[in-house]
């Protein structure tokens, strides 16, 4: 007689992890580590800008992320090293009836630059995306950081009717909390339309840089021209900037310029856009 057959559908996930290293070499950023298990790459390194500054464009193969996938990225740069990190385009989290993960672990050691500037998130109707960052900022580490999430795909008119979005965000230096964010948005939720929450747009966007400006240069960033409403915060050494739109090469577009105004300013060199921004 043969036995019942389990009524449990398999279903595949991928765990996928990434753990990168740099280091100063005389006057040039060298990655001296790089380790991937499962689906989750770096393009060969670049020195767009010249040898300080070293470029890494994060893959992720299977182009989007399932229930029960799992990334965890860990990248360490140290001592007065400079490391770009970016994505080829948007990482994509699709509708599941269980939860996916991804994992962030950053470190900059001392006099060290990290700039973590990935396309964006989108969150489609459904899924269930559950995102943790923590960033340890050693001494006077420096730190250019975003993040674009679009909740649907409002150029099919989907909305954001189902699943939920979660993201945690530390940073510390020298392992003081010097920034907490919790955010958890529920698909369908009132906090989507309501003029204290997202007020009907589906695209929101955060960018945080360590350093402060000057209140010129500051009113400069606030008065660019954006599809959407945005503005800056100077808080006592982390500068923070929020936006709201409706499409995400809006936001998009507004994180290039705020960063092609500040990063002379915070970092002391020109902005070099990568070129796969460009592709």
């Amino acid at each position: 007689m043969n036995a019942p057959a389990d009524t449990a559908l398999f279903t595949p996930s991928w765990h996928a992890e990434l753990e990168l290293a740099y280091a100063l070499d005389g006057a040039t950023t060298r990655p001296v580590q790089r380790r991937h298990k499962g689906p989750l790459r770096v393009q060969k390194h670049l020195h767009a800008e010249g040898p300080q500054v070293c470029q890494h464009i994060i893959v992720h193969p299977p182009g989007g992320i399932a229930g029960g996938d799992r990334l965890d990225l860990t990248a360490r740069v140290g001592k007065g090293a400079w490391t770009q990190l970016t994505s080829p385009g948007a990482a994509k989290w699709y509708r599941a009836t269980s939860p996916a993960f991804q994992q962030i672990e950053l470190n900059v050691e001392a006099g060290a630059t990290l700039e973590w500037l990935p396309q964006e998130t989108i969150v489609f109707s459904g899924a269930r995306a559950e995102l943790a960052t923590r960033i340890e900022l050693a001494d006077d580490a420096r730190l250019f950081y975003w993040d674009m999430v679009a909740l649907g795909r409002p150029a099919a008119s989907e909305r954001f009717t189902e699943g939920h979005f979660q993201a945690h965000l530390d940073i510390r230096r020298n392992g003081t909390l010097i920034w907490h964010e919790r955010q958890r948005i529920e698909g369908g939720d009132g906090l989507l339309d309501s003029p204290i929450g997202l007020a009907g747009q589906p695209v929101f966007a955060t960018l945080i840089a360590t350093g402060e400006i000057d209140a010129e240069l500051l009113e400069r960033c606030r008065e660019r021209p954006f599809a959407g409403r945005g503005d800056l915060t100077q808080l006592p050494g982390l500068l923070v900037a929020r936006c709201l739109a409706s499409e995400a090469l809006h936001a998009r577009a507004w994180l290039i310029d705020l960063w092609r105004l500040l990063r002379p300013a915070l970092l002391g060199r020109e902005a070099v856009a990568p070129r796969i921004w460009s592709t």
